[in-house]
């Protein structure tokens, strides 16, 4: 099965209480396909600049991620994004947004790309993903992910988005705001009445929540120990999740669902262990089976 990705490309800087780093690979598209390609072949639209470095390209190939959809835009700069994390390193402050190139992205996808049966719309203003869909053929699953910026800014492309996918990713925070709701539940229950069939919240530390009309499963965190970057977890988790429903070709049930969810919370506990992605090019498919096991062993009852 075909697992289609359009997120932003970014380098990042981070500064953390105890370490920094400048000019990372970041960004929502990068974290999710290097997540989902531990489960099988990724394709990734997104747009860098000429700053782009070709070592990246060879590191995705490698990996299974096609990169024919990453628009190289001549004489442009990729997005860059700066942030600061807290003492607690679950609070963060943005110190610089330049947008460059994503600023004026509109997504052109590949032929074979638009019959993607799996689709993620990654972190991105609204009419983009709209602009995306506008060239997908009868994909199988489509799942947005957002944020509190689009909820504040773009509302009306936001709703109409709504209406159009399968399933929205979220954290707790971003729930509350785009219902108005002060529970989780309850939020996730009204967004279910604004076009998803199932919405998965993110909290964190403390798991996630997928609900939906007749279902609702609860997944806690991964006891990581050394959580040294938490940047791009929420894409990784996505991705994982993402990457094992594609894997099983199309099968929805119970069991399926909760396993994603699980495989996408081992994904990205691996993730938070290192800056950009140094734990994911140290890491293969058997530590991910190895954590799981042990997770099971904590998870059950």
């Amino acid at each position: 099965m075909t697992l289609l990705v359009i997120g932003s490309v970014a380098y990042d800087t981070i500064e953390t209480p105890t370490a920094k780093r400048e000019n990372i690979l970041g960004g929502s598209a990068p974290y999710f396909s290097y997540a989902a390609s531990y489960f099988g072949p990724v394709q990734m639209v997104g747009v860098v600049g000429e700053d782009w470095l070709p070592e990246y390209t060879e590191m995705f190939a490698k990996n299974g991620v096609d990169t024919a959809g990453l628009e190289i835009v001549k004489g442009g700069k990729t997005f860059r994004w700066s942030g600061k994390y807290r003492e607690n390193m679950n609070d963060r402050d943005t110190l610089e947004t330049q947008l460059n190139v994503l600023g004026n992205f509109q997504p052109k996808l590949p032929e074979n790309y638009r019959r993607s049966q799996f689709v993620f719309l990654a972190n991105m203003a609204p009419s983009t993903g709209l602009t995306a869909l506008g060239q997908i053929q009868g994909a199988d699953l489509v799942v947005a992910d957002t944020m509190n910026l689009w909820i504040d800014t773009a509302r009306n492309d936001l709703d109409a988005l709504l209406k159009r996918v399968d399933g929205l990713v979220l954290n707790d925070s971003e729930a509350k705001m785009l219902t108005g709701e002060l529970h989780i539940t309850a939020a996730a229950r009204k967004i279910l009445t604004m076009g998803p069939k199932f919405v998965i919240v993110k909290k964190g530390e403390h798991g996630a929540m997928f609900i939906s009309e007749y279902e609702m499963y609860v997944v806690p965190a991964f006891p990581t120990e050394t959580v040294v970057d938490p940047t791009g977890a929420g894409d990784s988790f996505a991705g994982g999740m993402m990457g094992y429903l594609a894997s099983q070709r199309g099968n929805f049930d119970g069991e399926t669902i909760k396993n994603a969810l699980v495989y996408g919370t081992m994904t990205a506990s691996f993730c938070v262990e290192g800056f950009g992605f140094e734990r994911y090019t140290e890491i293969t498919r058997d530590d991910i089976e190895k954590r799981r096991e042990t997770f099971r062993k904590i998870a059950s009852f």
